[in-house]
């Protein structure tokens, strides 16, 4: 979206893809291994998680945290290719992928600090192409990617929740329990509609709302309408099924792009 606000140039649009993907694949890989080493007292005791590596023993912690090192040194390596203010903002989100394992210990709501850390790539995104931050324009989309994020976890959550009542561990899972589908159907509308906001403020065309908003709407309903909270391998399934709706949501976008430059061109 931040390409489409400058008119950058496709080459631009797709270098910058890149980069931000491979980082977002090494990031999410790093806060994946710092989430089992915070987590290995505990995923001992869940079903799901007793085979994960540390747990299972097949890592040691000290190799993990040899990992680790790796993963931010390749991660570091990545934000240095973006501008000054990018690489402050990206540093800054450090401090939330370190301290999100830890959150369910503390409060039943850790599935938002896991969405202001999982979505900060749309602030840093921004600045990335633009040099600064519309928060206009980022700010609904960032906020508006952290209740997409309470939808997706607070779904995946509901596998372990009899875990998690033994062990002592807190979720939103928990938290809403059977007004889990009222609380999901509001966190969806939500997404939604800042998303709509964010393409409003940004000068989106028919495109974006036609598929990005309208198309991402249709697949959360029909998610929020057929996933069974009690069922193991229906939430795991709509979990998996988001990546469908980031598609739908990314399609719009591109969709957008590509009608803004042919009438342009003509």
């Amino acid at each position: 979206m931040a390409a489409y606000s400058t008119g950058a140039s496709a080459v631009d649009a797709a270098s910058m893809i890149a980069l931000f993907g491979t980082g977002a694949l090494i990031m999410r890989g790093a806060g994946c291994t710092i989430n089992d080493l915070w987590d290995r007292d505990i995923d001992d005791k869940v079903e799901r998680t007793k085979i994960r590596p540390i747990t299972s023993g097949a890592i040691s912690p000290k190799q993990a945290i040899a990992f680790l090192g790796v993963q931010l040194t390749a991660g570091l390596a990545v934000l240095t290719q973006l501008n000054m203010y990018s690489i402050l903002l990206g540093a800054s989100s450090l401090s939330l992928v370190v301290t999100y394992p830890l959150m369910k210990r503390v409060t039943y709501w850790p599935q938002t600090v896991l969405g202001l850390a999982f979505n900060w790539g749309a602030l840093l995104g921004w600045s990335a192409m633009t040099g600064s931050l519309d928060l206009s324009v980022a700010g609904p989309l960032y906020l508006g990617g952290v209740c997409w994020t309470l939808v997706y976890d607070t779904i995946y959550a509901h596998q372990d929740k009899k875990d998690d009542i033994k062990v002592g561990v807190k979720s939103t899972a928990l938290r809403f329990g059977e007004k889990t589908p009222q609380w999901l159907a509001g966190f969806s509308t939500a997404f939604v509609g800042l998303t709509a906001v964010a393409g409003y403020m940004n000068g989106q065309g028919l495109p974006f709302y036609a598929i990005s908003v309208l198309g991402t709407a249709g697949h959360l309903a029909w998610q929020l309408k057929t996933v069974d909270y009690n069922n193991t391998a229906s939430c795991w399934s709509k979990f998996k099924s988001n990546t469908w709706a980031g598609a739908i949501l990314w399609s719009g976008i591109v969709a957008d792009a590509a009608w803004s430059s042919s009438s342009i061109a003509v």
